[in-house]
């Protein structure tokens, strides 16, 4: 199957509506700070995976006084929310991206690109090996490592 004709796979029905963040966080205690608000646009609007250190970056043009223990605290909290998802892909840094549809990853070993791809049958694989082991799924993340075209050239010259 071509990764282009992958369908959209939609598990996010028992996630949080994060259009509703503010009413999330009084419902804990917290508020809607703009320090909380620049973070969260910050990995909404970036569709990449970004780590703690390019959101302090990329959030200090709006919040210039933001800490990066802020950061970290904040992401912990969207965590906990699960608005946000935390990812370690081939060893790099933990990485983070809003919730989503369920989706896979192609990682490239040299440059660190990240590809993200839907595909129906990850879905049936898992729904398959769960019933044969007696599991419960709640979870999951699949991880495709190699090289991007780019990578591959060089390394065949």
């Amino acid at each position: 199957m071509r990764l282009q004709e992958a369908q959209v796979i939609n598990n996010a029905k028992d996630r949080p509506d994060p259009t509703k963040v503010g009413e999330l966080l009084r419902q804990r205690g917290n508020r809607l700070t703009p320090q909380r608000r620049a973070i969260l646009g910050i990995i909404r609007e970036h569709a990449g995976h970004l780590s703690a250190d390019e959101i302090h970056d990329l959030a200090r043009q709006e919040v210039p006084r933001l800490s990066l223990s802020t950061v970290y605290r904040t992401l912990e909290l969207l965590k906990e929310l699960d608005l946000v998802t935390e990812l370690q892909l081939a060893g790099d840094h933990w990485r983070y991206e809003a919730q989503s549809q369920e989706h896979q990853h192609l990682v490239c070993l040299s440059c660190g690109k990240v590809v993200e791809f839907q595909c129906n049958h990850c879905r049936a694989v898992h729904q398959r090996l769960a019933n044969e082991h007696g599991f419960s799924i709640t979870g999951g993340r699949v991880e495709i490592f190699g090289y991007c075209d780019e990578c591959a050239k060089a390394r065949h010259n």
